[in-house]
């Protein structure tokens, strides 16, 4: 019994050792395997600020394109505001222009009629000019054949005033009447009237005797 005790004990503490020894080697390899998992976590830190970093940097970039983004679209906007204006004022202009090609088609349309008016009426004084030519052409004929026959009738007019001074200072002579008488009682004429003594004469004789000369045909 005595010794039973002893063994036991000493059993116990074997077991005892072996347990602490288990325990040992477990609390050891858990520890590397925490450290594993610890130095692991750290890897994976480091990874994950590392990307923390680069999604920084990416987020820092994509800020900036961000920006400049909304710079290019806000001057974009301000580029389609005076893109609008412009189309408005274009729109006015245009509005201004048709209005004004229609006034000038109104006027060059009144214009037109009056050049046509202004055209008839050049037309109609062209004819006009050409009848009043005739007419003067006609007239400066007539003037010259009324000069002629003014010329002719002065010549005729002067002949007779010629040929009657001379037949009246013949008449008036008693030599030239005794000598006409002569002849007339040698050979004497027909039977004298007072048509066949004005006759070939172109002499107009009027109801009190006088008589004046006819303008030649």
């Amino acid at each position: 019994m005595k010794l039973f005790l002893p063994i036991a004990l000493a059993l116990a503490c074997i077991a005892l050792v072996i347990a602490l020894i288990v325990t040992k080697q477990g609390d050891r390899a858990q520890h590397d395997a925490d450290a594993g998992a610890m130095v692991d976590l750290s890897n994976r830190l480091t990874s994950a600020q590392s990307q923390v970093a680069m999604r920084d940097g990416t987020i820092l970039t994509y800020s900036n394109r961000l920006d400049e983004s909304l710079s290019a679209s806000m001057a974009f906007s301000n580029q389609l505001l005076e893109a609008q204006s412009a189309i408005v004022s274009g729109k006015e202009q245009i509005t201004n222009l048709s209005r004004q090609v229609a006034e000038a088609e109104l006027q060059n349309q009144t214009l037109g009629r009056r050049v046509m008016n202004l055209t008839n009426q050049i037309a109609r004084g062209t004819n006009e000019i050409a009848l009043l030519e005739a007419s003067l052409t006609q007239t400066n004929r007539d003037l010259v054949q009324a000069g002629k026959d003014y010329v002719l009738l002065e010549n005729r007019f002067r002949m007779n005033v010629a040929e009657r001074t001379v037949v009246e200072r013949k008449f008036n002579n008693p030599m030239e009447l005794q000598a006409q008488i002569k002849k007339l009682k040698k050979n004497p004429a027909g039977v004298i009237s007072t048509d066949s003594i004005y006759a070939g004469l172109n002499v107009v004789v009027s109801s009190n005797g006088s008589c004046h000369v006819m303008a030649p045909n």
